[in-house]
């Protein structure tokens, strides 16, 4: 393995979770310099490895049998397989607990208890460790004993009901988001709040346990259209691509497909009339400022969607893009990918693996994260399964004996 300069250089983590939230909490920590163990079921592995298609391609650009779903989440960690029933697997992971800085699993409130693995029982081997638990309904409450999963969390919050066309409009109805947007937040928060335990682990020598809920997480990212409702006592109701504080602030359709248009101020709409050639409507009291054009935004459109049929999307982006007026295009994943600024950024990276599966690049997303002193690094493809099972038990003080051993019980 290469070893970490990142920030988080030094740190170990145990990682026993899967499919998204888990996963993309500790590949954070893992592109920071954290050295992330994947702990996975022997033959079978992360869920996610079998979630296609679509499938990673091998050499000869053919489908193999792992799916590109697991790619997404699990670069720059070590996969080391454990029979977590079996007692010594259970005596591993206790080992290596005691060694480690923190643990990430996501098993249901209190599965973990019977292996030996909850928190108490590895608080007691290691006052120090960080333990972070990710459940969809958290810890306690009505709710705390049943399986959550984010199209699920995304209805019971309200996300669904504010995502969507209008029930009159055509193809009016809820909608989930195209990505598991609670999963993801969720990782994010639970490698924020997993940070400040480190960091308050300086002054007290001491870890703590972190309890994390999709379902919280789901209330919290509601952001303005929940302090809207509790300003209110007024649910939101779905608007397509309407913001229901601003306008114009929505897509718009062109000569020749959409355009975006996203105006946040009273000084890019003047901007935008004088570009387009009707400062009136600047000056018009209906749409002089945000609160009156959010209140006569019918009239506005009638205005306005005419006037954006006369030019192409180019067009528009060529006429405002000097003007600080944002406008831009509504892309294909694929056009994104070939976009200059996309490029220019080197959003995409292209990873090697040597895991003797026949599959000898992996591509990925680039980790936004840009620090100047202790940048990201990427040190690893995402793993085969058992990849680095044997390297682990080595850095453990594991002969090849030893190791034999473990495999003949069923243990690894």
């Amino acid at each position: 393995m290469n070893h970490s300069t990142g920030a988080l250089s030094g740190v170990k983590v145990l990682d026993l979770s899967r499919v998204l939230a888990g996963p993309w909490c500790t590949q954070t920590l893992a592109d920071l310099g954290a050295d992330v163990v994947k702990v996975e079921r022997p033959q079978a592995g992360d869920d996610t490895r079998h979630w296609g298609p679509p499938f990673l391609k091998d050499a000869a650009g053919n489908d193999t049998r792992q799916a590109s779903y697991f790619a997404a989440c699990n670069r720059n960690k070590r996969s080391l397989t454990v029979n977590m029933a079996h007692p010594e697997g259970q005596a591993l992971l206790r080992r290596m607990a005691q060694e480690a800085d923190v643990v990430v699993e996501n098993f249901k409130t209190g599965g973990l208890a019977q292996y030996g693995l909850d928190y108490e029982s590895l608080k007691r081997l290691n006052p120090r460790l960080v333990y972070c638990s990710i459940t969809g309904f958290g810890q306690d409450g009505p709710y705390a004993e049943r399986a959550g999963y984010d199209l699920m969390v995304q209805a019971l919050c309200g996300l669904m009901s504010i995502t969507g066309h209008a029930d009159g409009a055509p193809g009016g109805g809820p909608l989930r988001m195209g990505v598991a947007v609670v999963d993801l937040f969720t990782g994010l928060y639970a490698s924020n709040a997993i940070l400040a335990a480190l960091h308050a682990r300086n002054a007290t020598g001491e870890g703590q346990y972190i309890d994390m809920a999709l379902l919280d997480v789901g209330m919290a990212v509601l952001a303005n259209q929940a302090s809207g409702f509790l300003a209110t006592g007024a649910a939101p109701q779905r608007a397509g691509n309407i913001h229901p504080s601003l306008a114009p602030y929505q897509d718009f359709a062109t000569s020749d497909g959409n355009v975006l248009l996203a105006i946040g101020n009273d000084g890019q709409f003047q901007r935008f009339c004088a570009a387009a050639g009707h400062d009136a409507w600047s000056q018009d009291e209906r749409f002089a400022t945000n609160t009156a054009r959010v209140r006569n935004r019918p009239a506005l459109l009638a205005l306005m969607e005419p006037l954006m049929r006369t030019r192409t999307t180019a067009e528009w982006i060529a006429l405002l893009e000097d003007k600080a007026v944002p406008c831009g295009p509504i892309n294909t994943i694929a056009q994104a990918f070939d976009d200059p600024q996309v490029r220019a950024r080197g959003l995409r990276v292209d990873l090697p693996r040597d895991a003797g599966d026949g599959i000898a690049t992996v591509s990925g997303v680039a980790s936004p994260l840009r620090l100047s002193a202790t940048p990201v690094t990427y040190r690893n493809a995402p793993p085969a399964l058992g990849q680095h099972t044997d390297e682990v038990l080595r850095g453990l003080g594991l002969d090849s004996a030893a190791i034999a051993a473990l495999r003949a019980a069923g243990a690894v």
